[in-house]
């Protein structure tokens, strides 16, 4: 972020028994499906880290150097996981299909953070591992894509690494902006700051494509969102928000680090926010309600949804209050 904070509004709050106990503020922008700004929440051209809200444009640029995957594979190469046997199997899959195996991801060793399965896990004496990590799927396509073009394999998150390189090139191509800041994301993939327009831009460009164009990039970004709309459970897990999402409104969805969230209805409007503080717990509530607000979902849809997320405050064993959206 810049030394001087953007301008921000405040986009949720916490209640307390009726008493406002905390406040989120930060940046949000509403794409209607032309293109055109509809909602500007904020300084909307500040730029900021999309940490993992980032990686359906770093699946789509793999995909269009060449790596082959399709379905569920596809679809788990933009999740941040929850780490259950499915998901770890699913990245072991893509790896092997490489030739190669858990060693070679470069992300660290985790546990997952689905409660049963690390419950199942440390029962079974098992220990963390890069395949439990949230980012697994992402890293094995970044290593299925070296191999498909013979690239190194064990410098392939370095910035200057063919792979980064074409991501980068991708990304600014589908952000519209130059990509002048590189960071390091919590994976170890680099990680670039953009505009909130610029990202949600991109994600709009992805989400409403058609496998049915006449150019690949698009055909792809197509794929890829139907792979994500036909198995929404890789792209985080079963109960878990993108997942409730996706399932009970077809909506693209794709949580970041640090309170970041996009987010693209059927008829192309998109959201795209970051919370200020970093808090990611009202981040689905304020991007859905943007959406409402939009005129892109109905009322009575988002407060279904609302329901299934964990958006509630307790009080000695007991519901006390809310986490609730003000947009």
């Amino acid at each position: 972020m810049p030394a001087t904070p953007p301008a921000s509004v405040e986009l949720a709050v916490v209640d307390r028994n009726g008493f406002v106990e905390s406040r989120h503020f930060g940046v949000a922008v509403v794409l209607a499906p032309d293109g055109t700004e509809k909602i500007t929440l904020g300084d909307a051209s500040a730029p900021f880290l999309p940490r993992s809200s980032m990686k359906p444009l770093q699946a789509l640029a793999c995909l269009s150097a060449g790596a082959d995957l399709a379905d569920e594979r596809l679809a788990i190469s933009m999740a941040s996981h929850c780490g259950t046997d499915r998901h770890a199997e699913l990245a072991r899959d893509i790896l092997q299909s490489a030739g190669l195996t858990e060693d070679d991801l470069g992300c660290p060793a985790a546990w997952p953070t689905d409660t049963a399965s690390r419950d199942e896990l440390v029962r079974d004496h098992g220990a963390p591992s890069p395949l439990r990590m949230n980012c697994s799927g992402k890293h094995a396509a970044m290593l299925l894509t070296c191999v498909a073009n013979g690239w190194s394999t064990t410098d392939y998150l370095d910035p200057q690494h063919p792979l980064q390189v074409h991501i980068r090139e991708v990304l600014e191509r589908l952000v519209g902006e130059r990509m002048t800041t590189t960071a390091i994301d919590g994976c170890g993939a680099p990680v670039y700051a953009m505009s909130m327009v610029g990202l949600a831009r991109a994600i709009q460009r992805i989400a409403t494509s058609s496998e049915r164009s006449p150019f690949a990039l698009h055909r792809s970004a197509g794929a890829l969102v139907r792979a994500v709309k036909d198995h929404p459970w890789t792209i985080d897990g079963p109960g878990r928000p993108d997942t409730i999402v996706i399932e009970r409104l077809g909506v693209f969805s794709k949580m970041g680090a640090e309170g970041v969230q996009v987010m693209t209805a059927p008829d192309g409007t998109t959201v795209a926010l970051k919370m200020f503080d970093g808090s990611n717990r009202a981040a689905h509530a304020v991007a859905l309600r943007l959406l409402e607000r939009a005129g892109s979902l109905t009322p009575e849809a988002v407060s279904d949804t609302l329901a299934l997320l964990p958006l509630t405050v307790s009080g000695g064993g007991g519901v006390v209050g809310s986490i609730r959206a003000v947009v």
